[in-house]
Order: structure tokens, then C-alpha cells, then sequence
């Protein structure tokens, strides 16, 4: 495998445990589905811009960080499409009078705002363009950073049987990681796409990457679940063709030798 997002963040220190340790995988399950976490207009604004400028008018921005993930995520929504396994995108819940979970280090009200600004507070949960939902897939909103915590998202999940639960979005450090927690804490098996999830500020990006991987979840490249993704599909349209033909030998031991091929 290539080198690792995180490992130029790591001290010798932390190297040195990691010496002689196999990685311990957790593994993919057999009912995947996938989880878009937060992939609002508050974190990509209406243009791509480095973030020292983006945040100017767009507080909540990741920046550049954000558009450049952007392509794979729209990889990783087109395959798990392809393929047919449920997709779950969460967004922001606003104009509910429940404040947000960061309410007490935003202090702006708005009554405060001027036109732009209250344009910008009215779509800032809107799930942007390139990956907006679809016909048939879910959405729910939060209010917390997990998508677990106070949303119907575990029964949900429950009742499909999803055991694995592909994981992109933002911010790596702060919803996406609160939602992996959360996920483990269930049972369920997480898996992050590593080049689908970003944040506002490289070392946090990458040492929760790295923590998450250590403890929580398996962090992968894009790759490697597509390529599960498709070996998933191929698996379960042998399972479909292997019960078409039991049923088809089901029915010429009814109907007997001399009806073959009739059916």
C-alpha cells in the first residue's frame, strides 16, 4: 500500500509502537450501504477557493479540500448506484428552534445578518448539486456531529440489514469521525473511504484518519472498496442465477423427465 495520508504527521514515538504489529482489519461485512455525511453548501460555498479566503464568506468552508474530494465521492455514490446497495445522505436541520450543536462558538444571529448573509444561513444545509440525492435514497437531518445521535438512522439500518456501512464526508476530525464512533458503538462495521472524507486543516484530517484506523474503523482507499463493491455484485448475482436454477431442476423432477424444456 502507499504511503499513508498520516505518516508524515507521526512522531518516532509513534512509529516506534507501531513496529512489528500487524494491521488488524476489521473487515467487510455482507449488507453494505453507503453514508454521505454533511456534503452541504456551508462547507463548499458556490466555488472553489483556498479556505483562508473561502471562509470570508462562507464561515463553515473546508476549501479546496472539500471540491477536491469531491470527484471521488461522486466515484463512490455512482458505483454504490451501480451496484444497488442503499445510500443515506445527511444533512443539517434548521428552522426547527432546536439550536445546532456548535450554537455556543457561533454567536452571529440573525438579526445581525445582512441579506447575503441570511441568503447564504438559508442554503447552507442544502446538499450540493454533484451529489444530490436521488429518487429512492434517504435523507435525514441532524443537529448533533453524528448521524446517529437523535435521527432515526440505526433503526433504519436495522431494519435493511446493513452490517457494513461505507463512510464519506465531512469534517474527517468532527462529524465524520463522531459518526464512526457511533457506528462501532452499534456493531456496525465502518468503513472510511480515505480519499472521500476532508477537513478544514491537514493535521486533523489525517491524524483522525490515522486514530479512527487504529481503533474504530478501517480506512481504505477508494480503490479497494470498489473493487469490494463489485466483487459484492458479482457475488450476488451468482446467488441469483444459483436459485434459478434450483428452481428450474425443482420443477423438472415435478414435471418429469418427458417435460423437460417445456417449462
Amino acid at each position: 500500500m502507499a504511503e499513508r495520508v498520516w505518516e508524515r504527521f507521526l512522531t518516532e514515538q509513534d512509529k516506534a509502537t507501531l513496529v512489528g504489529r500487524a494491521e488488524r482489519k476489521i473487515g467487510f461485512g455482507e449488507r453494505p450501504a453507503l453514508l454521505l455525511i454533511d456534503l452541504y453548501r456551508w462547507v463548499f460555498g458556490d466555488k472553489p477557493e483556498p479556505v483562508v479566503e473561502a471562509i470570508k464568506t462562507w464561515p463553515g468552508s473546508c476549501g479546496l479540500a472539500g471540491w477536491n474530494a469531491l470527484p471521488h465521492i461522486q466515484k463512490l455514490l455512482g458505483k454504490a448506484r451501480e451496484v444497488g446497495i442503499p445510500v443515506i445522505h445527511i444533512t443539517g436541520m434548521d428552522g426547527v428552534a432546536i439550536e445546532p450543536w456548535a450554537f455556543r462558538r457561533d454567536k452571529t444571529k440573525r438579526a445581525d445578518m445582512n441579506q447575503e448573509q441570511l441568503d447564504r444561513q438559508r442554503r447552507k444545509f442544502d446538499i450540493v448539486d454533484q451529489v444530490k440525492p436521488i429518487p429512492g435514497e434517504t435523507v435525514l437531518k441532524k443537529v448533533s456531529p453524528s448521524a446517529f445521535w437523535g435521527t432515526p438512522l440505526i433503526a433504519h439500518l436495522n431494519f435493511l440489514g446493513v452490517d457494513t456501512v461505507l463512510t464519506c464526508g465531512e469534517s474527517t476530525s468532527g462529524c465524520v469521525r463522531a459518526s464512526v464512533v457511533d457506528g462501532t458503538t452499534n456493531r456496525l462495521r465502518m468503513i472510511v473511504a480515505e480519499e472521500c472524507v476532508f477537513d478544514r486543516h491537514e493535521a486533523c484530517h489525517a491524524i483522525n484518519l490515522f486514530d479512527m484506523n487504529q481503533k474504530y474503523a478501517d480506512v481504505l482507499p477508494l480503490d479497494e472498496i470498489l473493487k469490494y463493491l463489485d466483487a459484492w455484485r458479482a457475488e450476488k448475482a451468482g446467488q441469483v442465477g444459483y436459485a434459478n436454477d434450483s428452481i428450474a431442476y425443482l420443477k423438472d423432477l415435478a414435471l418429469g423427465e418427458d417435460f423437460k424444456g417445456l417449462r
